[in-house]
């Protein structure tokens, strides 16, 4: 890479790195130490390739004043948990609205061919969800009541054991991103047909009103967060087959790190999820703008805090460097 390129490419991280030390931004002590350790990669990458350019001798001064900071000045902040979904992780996930967009773009396509397939062959749903729900469904359907699934458990036992198992799924598609991405998208693959045969089944009872009401309530943060989780997964492929400057396993521990805050950050809304499935989605009988104020809530939640608010908070403190 020419030396123009290379900084051209990190200016702005440099700058950011300045302005920490300068006390102009705040970030958490983990941030701090993510960029000192990248810039002292770069710093390494200079001597390597610019050994008598005024890069590395730069570079020396801001690694020097970021040693002091760390490892002699540091202080642990006393609202970590505050700081980490307030401040450090919607920075950091910023980088990966790419990530984020590809999950969802190919969740949703899946969605479509899961749909797709079920109005052309009667028994794809079958295949999909299988007999012992789709026989249950069809009875409830007679009995009156299309809904009555989410009934027949106790609302602890439900939430707790759905809390569980949607916990489970998001880390398979965020583990399976070690397979060099494609375990995650099989993953968002499968989860999208059952989606779509789901949808479909209801569609072709005259019923798509009366379960989407009902399924979306909890379903927009449950279908949401794993996507996201899709997303912690592509960070995580991602880092093996793009490690940039990085060595490949230096590379590879950076994007397990990310990919893990990632997952930390869903883990409330996946308890929010929970609770409405355990505790709200059986109401069948609330009325329809109730249903809907909680749908377009927590839409709204999900898109705010993971795509509005990181640009928000970049940009904000990209003006202030």
């Amino acid at each position: 890479m020419r030396e123009a390129a290379f900084i051209k490419k990190n200016k702005d991280k440099w700058q950011q790195f300045e302005a920490v030390l300068a006390k102009k931004i705040t970030v958490s002590p983990d941030k701090l130490s993510d960029l000192y350790i990248e810039i002292t990669d770069d710093l390494s990458y200079a001597k390597t390739y610019y050994p008598n350019s005024n890069v590395v001798v730069y570079l020396n001064q801001v690694a020097a004043k970021a040693h002091l900071k760390i490892y002699v000045t540091k202080k642990e902040s006393k609202n970590r948990f505050i700081s980490f979904f307030k401040t450090e992780f919607p920075l950091e996930f910023y980088k990966y609205q790419k990530q984020l967009f590809i999950a969802f773009a190919v969740f949703l396509f899946f969605t479509i061919v899961g749909a797709f397939s079920a109005a052309n062959d009667v028994n794809f749903v079958r295949l999909i969800l299988g007999d012992a729900y789709v026989n249950m469904t069809l009875e409830n359907i007679a009995n009156g009541d299309p809904m009555a699934v989410y009934k027949k458990q106790a609302e602890m036992d439900m939430f707790l054991g759905i809390t569980i198992n949607n916990i489970k799924v998001a880390m398979y598609a965020f583990v399976f991103g070690i397979l060099l991405s494609v375990g995650t998208l099989f993953i968002m693959m499968q989860n999208g047909i059952m989606l779509g045969s789901f949808l479909y089944f209801f569609y072709d009872k005259d019923l798509l009103w009366e379960s989407s009401r009902t399924i979306w309530i909890h379903g927009t943060i449950e279908i949401s967060v794993i996507i996201i989780a899709g997303c912690a997964g592509m960070v995580l492929g991602n880092g093996i087959l793009f490690p940039k400057t990085y060595s490949r396993l230096d590379s590879f521990k950076k994007s397990i790190k990310a990919g893990l805050k990632i997952m930390v950050s869903t883990i409330p809304f996946f308890i929010v999820a929970g609770f409405l499935e355990g505790f709200v989605t059986r109401h069948t009988e609330m009325p329809d703008w109730l249903a809907i104020f909680i749908i377009t809530g927590s839409l709204a939640l999900i898109v705010f805090y993971y795509v509005i608010y990181p640009i928000k908070l970049t940009h904000k403190l990209t003006k202030n460097v």
